[in-house]
């Protein structure tokens, strides 16, 4: 990374979630000012947040990206150059249970922050974090390009589809490119493929639940064996965010648009590939097996086409998933051991980064 980030006023919402709590450490290691504005960390399971000590370089703000209000007047407070959206109800079968909050929260969080955006001169970059579920799935074996239709067929998938649309209609309504000198915002989008890495207890996540039962000395059991998505290590689209912000800062309209950030295509696996590398690597002794409930509909089939973020950006996946999977293993098993899980998960931001740059990628 440059040194572009040190000293720039960030407000990142979702903060104190497990892809915020690793971007706001990586944003603090690179001297960017962070305001975060976030719920409180779930009580009952452990945080990363508060594991990685993440609140400690920083200012916290905690509160509803669906009260307008609050947040209005937090972003008014901070005056931030760059604005990342990352609050979000992110679990697709807790949106079959809670459509109404999942819907509150991604489309009219999504809303509340952009129209709070318009109200605040400071501001020169807004990138909305979504999800490459936001695409219409047709079950096709090859990727989904940034210009193929969005949609979905649960709470979830078409909340953020919806995100995606707000965010093109503000776009298009206020933030137009052909009178960038006027409004100064750039704003864009920004769908991951399926995140993992250390310190995500979130419930009815691969990975997690996986982890969970190994850690307990529980047989694993999974749903949808021969599912397959585009697995990345969590570092892996936060340093393509972070790329997309600069740009967007720098160069304005040009790169506000939406933007995929997936693995390579060998990493678009099954869950069953996922479950047997993850349990070999825990313990001979663990092992799963598919569990017979019924469950909720989920996509087969899902790969990103990221030739634009390549192309354009500079930015290529650069751990594969059989590293992804030994940083993941090796973080929560140090985390069992006691270790300190701030500078562990610095540690696993410098390493990252000086693969990239000893790969020669420009981000």
């Amino acid at each position: 990374m440059s040194t572009f980030w040190a000293g720039k006023r960030v407000f990142l919402t979702g903060h104190t979630g497990f892809k915020g709590s690793w971007l706001a450490l990586w944003l603090q290691h690179l001297g960017a000012r962070v305001i975060g504005y976030a719920l409180a960390p779930p009580p009952a399971t452990p945080s990363l947040f508060e594991i990685a000590r993440v609140g400690e370089g920083m200012e916290t703000i905690l509160d509803d990206v669906t009260d307008y209000d609050h947040l209005a007047s937090a972003l008014h407070s901070a005056a931030p150059d760059i604005v990342i959206h990352m609050a979000a109800q992110a679990l697709l079968r807790y949106s079959y249970a809670n459509p109404a909050e999942t819907y509150r929260t991604n489309v009219m969080g999504t809303v509340h922050l952009l129209q709070a955006v318009r109200q605040v001169n400071s501001v020169r970059a807004v990138l909305n974090i979504t999800s490459d579920k936001c695409y219409e799935n047709r079950e096709w074996i090859w990727g989904y390009r940034e210009n193929d239709r969005v949609g979905g067929c649960d709470p979830y998938s078409t909340s953020k589809a919806c995100a995606e649309l707000v965010s093109s209609a503000f776009r298009d309504s206020f933030f137009q490119s052909d009178s960038h000198v006027e409004h100064a915002v750039a704003l864009a989008t920004a769908r991951a493929g399926n995140v993992i890495g250390g310190g995500d207890w979130a419930q009815d996540r691969l990975i997690p639940d996986i982890l969970r039962a190994v850690e307990a000395g529980k047989v694993v059991e999974i749903r949808s064996p021969t599912a397959i998505r585009p697995w990345q290590h969590v570092l892996e689209p936060l340093s393509g965010y972070l790329a997309l912000a600069e740009r967007l800062f720098i160069d304005g309209s040009a790169f506000a648009e939406a933007w995929n950030f997936g693995p390579a295509e060998a990493d678009a696996r099954s869950v069953a590939w996922i479950a047997d590398r993850l349990t070999r690597m825990w313990s001979p002794e663990a092992r799963w097996i598919v569990t017979d409930a019924p469950q909720p509909h989920e996509a087969h089939y899902l790969r990103l086409d990221c030739a634009k973020a390549g192309q354009k950006l500079g930015w290529h996946a650069r751990w594969d998933l059989s590293t992804a999977l030994t940083r993941i293993v090796s973080w929560h098993k140090a985390w069992l051991a006691g270790e300190d899980m701030a500078a562990r998960t610095l540690a696993d931001i410098i390493d990252f980064t000086r693969a990239r740059r000893d790969r020669g990628d420009s981000v």
